[in-house]
């Protein structure tokens, strides 16, 4: 029979013990990251990049307890202690940062072994009755769609819209009604942008995931602490980085053109929000760990403006920024609820 606060919430019994197969484990370690569960905090910023990995290891961490690169996917585990400005000590926090990849294929298997290295029991290979609530920021780079956002400007996502399809193989409802108006509307958007010619006309239908509303304002908090200029607004996921971003320079045409400008002319409905900006891996972190009751939210500076054709070749200052803002901001939320935790039904 099933359960209906399972099924309610896309959440399934759990399978035990998992196999060999579904859960490859080599000495205690999860597969790809090898890395062991008491060597990850439930406090996590991703980043794409391996290098910016390492880069806020050795600069923003101190008391590293883990430091491990496999298939180029770096994993650093310290303890964060962020001032500045008008912000005071938050007591330290043990913090990893490890790498996504780019795009969403890459980032479905480092979340699911993240989720797996604290909610399994690797002895038993069953999910623990009970285990810590995640809390996940991405800071990562992105493109502003937005005319009047200067460059190096952090987007806070509110919500994320998935043009890729790694989520579609997930299921959870939609957290609010924004996401199911908005999924039907954007639905016939990027249609409208097609030529009725196209193969692939009436065949891309974006997902829409909500950061965990709590996360998205402990940035913003965080970021005005620190004096951080940031804005709040929608991120389009995009499934790579050239024509599904509006990028024109293949010999190929692209199906869906000047993608960027029909998301950026868009009003979606949100409190005066505006379709903020595009990268590749929001939409699936806040799909999946949403779905799950983890906390995720993403932070990432605008290093280009697609309206004004502009680059920032001064990025990494601005990452920086952003990174600091979202360490500051886990540390909050973790000093307001020490003790959060999760039971198998996904409840706090």
């Amino acid at each position: 029979m099933t359960d209906p606060l399972h099924a309610e919430r896309g959440l399934r019994r759990s399978a035990a013990p998992y196999t060999e197969a579904d859960l490859p484990l080599d000495g205690g370690r999860i597969y790809h990251l090898q890395v062991k569960p008491e060597q990850v905090a439930p406090d996590i910023l991703l980043v794409g990049d391996p290098g910016r990995a390492e880069f806020i290891g050795s600069t923003l961490l101190c008391d590293l307890e883990l430091e491990h690169e496999h298939r180029g996917l770096v994993t650093v585990t310290g303890t964060s202690q962020i001032t500045g400005n008008r912000a005071t000590i938050i007591s330290p926090l043990k913090t990893t940062v490890t790498t996504s990849g780019m795009g969403t294929p890459s980032l479905e298997i480092v979340l699911n072994e993240l989720v797996a290295l604290h909610e399994i029991d690797f002895a038993t290979r069953t999910r623990k009755p009970d285990f810590p609530r995640l809390h996940v920021i991405r800071v990562g780079t992105s493109g502003a769609l937005q005319a009047s956002t200067p460059l190096g400007t952090p987007i806070i996502t509110s919500y994320a819209i998935g043009m890729d399809n790694t989520g579609l193989f997930y299921e959870t409802p939609c957290p609010d009604e924004h996401c199911g108006r908005l999924e039907q509307e954007l639905a016939q958007l990027v249609s409208g942008s097609m030529s009725t010619a196209s193969r692939f006309h009436g065949k891309i239908h974006p997902y829409v995931a909500r950061a965990e509303p709590a996360m998205a304002a402990a940035l913003l908090e965080a970021a005005a602490r620190l004096g951080v200029p940031a804005k709040l607004g929608l991120t389009v996921s995009s499934s790579g980085f050239f024509a599904p971003q509006g990028r024109d320079v293949s010999r190929l045409r692209p199906s869906a053109p000047e993608l960027d400008r029909v998301f950026a002319e868009h009003d979606p409905g949100v409190g005066g929000q505006r379709i903020e900006n595009m990268e590749m891996e929001a939409s699936f972190l806040l799909h999946f760990l949403g779905g799950l009751g983890h906390w995720a939210g993403a932070i990432c500076p605008a290093i280009a403006n697609r309206r004004q054709d502009t680059f920032d070749h001064r990025y990494l200052d601005a990452v920086e920024a952003a990174t600091r803002v979202a360490l500051l901001a886990l540390a909050e939320l973790r000093s307001l609820r020490p003790g959060t935790g999760m039971r198998q039904s996904g409840g706090a």
